[in-house]
Formats: structure tokens, sequence, C-alpha cells
């Protein structure tokens, strides 16, 4: 689930300074998880300086463009971003590092793993603030549509982990899976999805970041670069309802 090895003779150990989460901060899972799946659930708020601070988490932050402008911006909130790609990881993490050095700002950190995986097992209930997901792989091919990120059971975590009347932010540019996520959208904001009492989210706009360049809405290095083809984002805000369940 929560892997320590990160290829080419890298380990968790490895990350720079205290940038990366290691695997000590992140502990071991208890033999006997699926019958006890709260066990090994903790607050990552307490692997940051200031644990009292809300906390983001990022689901796949690339090289770290809204990562790094989010944590300068904010600098009274946490950051944890979750990336799975060792290379991807290890950029990300220096650069959050390199904004450190040069800014003293010291609210971001970076985790190398499966952000669905870690919500689920890893993140204890009502815990956080905001969570963003912004240009998720639109695994095109329908063979691989059980593969994108925003499956039912990644929402019903999304809702358990959040804290009332706190968000999850999304973007895409990709007019396939937009449709796709309409789809999630109508169901669990506009409907009772198996396993709540009522409709879980409530639906807004994803407000454009100062940051964001002309057209975009996140000014991420993945966005800049497909506006520049003519790409247009697309953004909601799912805004957790406390009563659904």
């Amino acid at each position: 689930m929560m892997g320590t090895d990160l290829g080419r003779g890298k380990t968790l150990d490895d990350a720079p300074g205290v940038v990366g989460v290691t695997k000590d901060e992140l502990g071991t899972l208890p033999d006997d998880l699926l019958d006890r799946p709260e066990a090994a659930r903790r607050d990552p708020s307490a692997w940051f300086q200031h644990p009292d601070r809300p906390l983001e988490i990022e689901v796949g932050p690339g090289k770290g463009g809204y990562l790094v402008e989010a944590a300068r911006a904010r600098p009274a909130h946490n950051f944890l971003a979750i990336e799975q790609d060792p290379d991807v990881y290890y950029y990300t993490a220096d650069r959050v590092r390199r904004l450190q050095e040069s800014t003293g700002v010291r609210n971001a950190r970076v985790l190398r793993g499966d952000a669905v995986a870690f919500l689920k097992w890893r993140t204890q209930d009502a815990c956080v603030h905001t969570i963003h997901l912004y240009y998720s792989d639109p695994w095109p091919k329908r063979k691989h549509h059980k593969n994108r990120v925003l499956q039912d059971e990644f929402l019903a975590d999304c809702w358990r982990v959040l804290r009332a009347d706190s968000e999850l932010r999304l973007a895409t540019d990709h007019e396939e899976l937009w449709a796709f996520y309409e789809v999630q959208f109508e169901r669990w904001c506009g409907g009772t999805p198996s396993g709540f009492l009522s409709t879980p989210f409530e639906r807004g706009p994803l407000p454009k970041l100062p940051s964001a360049p002309e057209g975009g809405l996140i000014g991420s290095n993945f966005e800049k670069k497909f506006a520049e083809r003519g790409a247009t984002p697309k953004g909601a805000v799912l805004r957790k309802r406390g009563d659904a369940r």
C-alpha cells in the first residue's frame, strides 16, 4: 500500500531534509488491518512544525508548481503532497527544499506513496481542511477507467477525512475526463450514494488563483504547458455536508 522502496536504490529515508515524510513517521500497518481499518489512521498534521494549522493535501503534485505557490501564499496552513512516481517525488521534494532555503517557509512536505490508499488506510476522520486533485491522469481507454482517481471509494474517503464544511477541489483540461467527473458530481452532489443518508457534497465553482495565467485556474506546470496548446481547464469545488451519514 505505502511502499518504502523508491527504486534506483533510494528509500524514504533518503528524502531531502525535513521535506520528505519518513517511514518512521509513517509507521507500520498492523497485520489485522482489514479487521481494524482505524488502527493505522493518524492525523498527518503531527508531521508538521505547527500541527494546529489547517491541513491541505494535494493528490499528485506533478512538478510541485501549485504546491510551492500555495505554501508561499498561505503560510498559516500546512501542505502535504502525495506522489507515487519516485522521480517526480524527488523533483517536488527538492523544489520544496529550495523554497524552504530561500524563504524560510516550512509548511510543506511530500510523501511518496499512493494517495488513494493513504486516505483510506492512513488518514483519520475529519482532520483535513482541503484536498486538491488537479490534472489527474485521465486514463482515456475505457478498460482503464477503473484507474481514475475520482471513484466512489475515493469520494467516500474524502468525505470521511474532511472536516465539516471543508472541500475537495478539482481541475482538469481533459474533456472526456471532465465528462466522467460530471457523472460523479451528479451522484455525489445531487443524489444519495450507497452508505449515505443524504447528499454528501455541495458543488460550487473553483476560483481562479492569483498565480494562474490568463485562461488558467491553478497555475501548475502542467496547466501552463497545455494552455499554450489551447486546452481549456475546468474546475469544481465539492464542499462536505456534515449531516450526510
